[in-house]
């Protein structure tokens, strides 16, 4: 069972970028396609973009498609985002969730999907 723990978020001018981590213990990330998802205030969690466990094939939200570029690193059991061009609809809570995948090309959308999730989280992008 793989636990996930994200950092790297915090309070940014719009414009600016961050890089999210997502850090795996008790598990090899390897096995698992990973997605990223946020939540803001008084919405729901929405999908933001998803890798799959060989990090060859990405996949994401419209809207952060060109600002937003999911990788991962197997040997050192983290996935990343890195969010360029941020903006104030960027704010929310970030999650990152696993999945274990048994196809290398395969990866997941839907919330419901994943089986593990990290704490979160917090980006603010201020204008």
């Amino acid at each position: 069972q793989v636990q996930l723990v994200e950092s790297g978020g915090g309070l940014v001018q719009a414009g600016d970028s961050l890089r999210l981590s997502c850090a795996a213990s008790k598990g090899d990330l390897g096995s698992y396609a990973m997605g990223w998802f946020r939540q803001a205030p008084g919405k729901e969690r929405e999908f933001v973009g998803a890798i799959d466990r060989s990090g060859n094939r990405t996949y994401y939200l419209d809207s952060v498609k060109g600002r937003f570029t999911i990788s991962r690193d197997n040997a050192k059991n983290t996935v990343y985002v890195q969010m360029n061009g941020l903006k104030p609809e960027d704010t929310a809570v970030y999650y990152c969730a696993g999945k274990i995948a048994y196809s290398g090309i395969t990866y997941y959308t839907r919330r419901s999907s994943y089986n593990y999730w990290g704490q979160g989280t917090q980006v603010t992008v201020s204008s």
